[in-house]
């Protein structure tokens, strides 16, 4: 497992890359902490650094969206879907375990 940050260090709404193999971006979805890989499968921009609406990040680069529960893309003009990875908070820390899909994940 990758420690992350602080649950207090991610506020609603925010998200955070992390240094992986494979960037990782985890966002905090109104107190839900979900992860998936950081760059788009379009082009390479950072996911974190993009739009959160509810469950759904949209990428700041070309506006593709994926579901971050399921890693889906919802349109193009992306087609891949990104991985998505288990977070576990312990101890108010965020962690991350990179290649475990998240519950519910395709």
């Amino acid at each position: 497992m990758i420690p992350v940050c602080a649950t207090t260090a991610l506020p609603p709404g925010e998200a955070i890359r992390v240094e992986a193999d494979e960037p990782i971006a985890v966002f905090n979805v109104d107190g839900e902490f979900l992860a998936i890989d950081d760059t788009c499968t379009h082009q390479d921009a950072s996911l974190a650094d993009g739009w959160l609406d509810g469950c759904a990040v949209e990428c700041p680069l070309h506006a593709s969206c994926f579901d971050l529960r399921t890693g889906k893309v919802s349109g193009p003009p992306a087609k891949t879907p990104v991985r998505t990875h288990r977070v576990v908070v312990q101890d108010g820390t965020v962690f991350v375990q990179p290649g475990i899909a998240a519950e519910g994940a395709a």
